[in-house]
């Protein structure tokens, strides 16, 4: 599985890459063939107190999934997306295996 993290119009913290490899990595144990994981961070202007964006994109054979949520900081921004993207790929799992 590979992760690419994409900071727009700043450097992302050390920190805050580990954080979301640590966390991306978890996908894999709800669906095995992910390919690619594309995580982009943006803080949005004016500054606001939820101005942190996170969009991430999975991606597996035959199929592409996309969370995006504003808040705070990265770090929830990041886990909200997981969440969603996570109910996705069971929901997805489960539909291919019924067929």
């Amino acid at each position: 599985m590979d992760i690419r993290i994409q900071s727009i119009h700043f450097d992302a913290a050390e920190q805050l890459q580990a954080f979301i490899q640590k966390k991306a990595a978890k996908l894999e144990k709800l669906y095995d063939d992910i390919t690619t994981v594309e995580v982009t961070l943006k803080v949005i202007k004016p500054e606001t107190a939820e101005n942190k964006e996170a969009g991430i994109k999975v991606i597996v054979p035959n199929a592409e999934f996309y969370a995006n949520k504003v808040y705070d900081t990265f770090e929830q921004a990041v886990d909200e997306c997981l969440e969603a993207l996570g109910k996705q790929l069971v929901k997805h799992k489960e539909k291919a295996r019924s067929k």
